[in-house]
């Protein structure tokens, strides 16, 4: 196989640099979905990564050995199915519940894989700050998204689990590229049935090629980079950024104005966040 070479990005900016990608990409998604509806967006999204990525990477995969069939096939299945219902829960609720609602997941796997006092606090920290930002006073909430937020959640959760699994078996290129092939397989049904993918023009798919460099092909790569020189649980509080940067892109590209307790959370997930990093400098992979 030819062997890409490890990303050479800290652990801690490439997560930042991650998280900036998805919200970027979220909101280039949210524009596509009214033309091709989110099931079709996510199948775009995904089958154009692999398309890039296997460009990129020039991933052999017959030179795979069981280990790591063994390890990529669940990573990629769960990669899939995340993309698809949190594309599915945004198009039925706001974009900052569903990120709130999502990142319970990962908030479960730092409370779960807590090994050291100290962390206990960040994770206070972020779920105070999580609730916070929350917004629990929407007058009417689609009881559909809201489940399908939480189920992209779990996903994310068992995303992060296995994909530090398959970072100590695979190449950070090679492990998503072929991640990324299965969760095309995953979300291909749901795709085609969609009716928007009839509807798919040059110019959409010229957007839809955007939209899979930044949600999935730049951010997945840095993610499994990170998980590499991380523990998972550390991963998961500096996700916390998550629903902070998407109620600052709302500040700035939609004119989205916060209250004084969505401003309290965005400083309490920044001060977990940066506790995180600091505190995990000297302990890594004891997931």
């Amino acid at each position: 196989m030819n062997k890409s070479k490890p990303l050479k990005i800290p652990a801690v900016p490439s997560v930042l640099l991650a998280i900036l990608s998805v919200q970027g990409g979220a909101a280039l998604a949210k524009g596509l979905f009214p033309l091709l509806g989110a099931e079709s967006t996510t199948l775009i999204r995904v089958a154009l990564s692999v398309l890039i990525l296997m460009a990129v990477n020039r991933t052999n995969l017959r030179k795979l050995t069981t280990q790591q069939w063994k390890a990529v096939i669940p990573y990629g299945a769960v990669l899939g199915a995340m993309n698809l219902t949190f594309y599915m829960a945004i198009k039925r609720v706001p974009l900052g519940l569903g990120v709130t609602l999502e990142f319970i997941g990962p908030l479960v796997v730092a409370v779960f894989g807590s090994r050291h006092a100290i962390d206990i606090l960040w994770v206070l920290l972020a779920a105070f700050g999580i609730v916070l930002i929350a917004p629990w006073d929407t007058k009417s909430v689609d009881l559909i998204g809201v489940i399908l937020a939480l189920m992209a959640g779990a996903f994310w959760a068992a995303y992060i689990i296995l994909g530090a699994r398959v970072s100590r078996v695979l190449d950070d290129g090679d492990a998503v590229t072929v991640g990324m092939i299965f969760a095309t397989l995953v979300v291909f049904p749901f795709g085609v049935v969609s009716s928007g993918i009839h509807r798919l023009s040059a110019m959409l798919l010229l957007k839809g090629a955007g939209l899979a460099l930044l949600s999935s092909a730049i951010p997945f790569t840095l993610e499994m980079s990170a998980l590499r020189k991380i523990p998972a649980r550390t991963f998961s509080i500096l996700l916390s950024l998550e629903p902070a940067v998407a109620a600052l892109c709302g500040l700035l590209f939609l004119h989205e104005t916060l209250s004084f307790y969505e401003w309290m959370a965005v400083a309490l997930v920044v001060i977990a966040s940066g506790g995180a990093a600091f505190t995990s400098r000297n302990v890594v992979h004891d997931v």
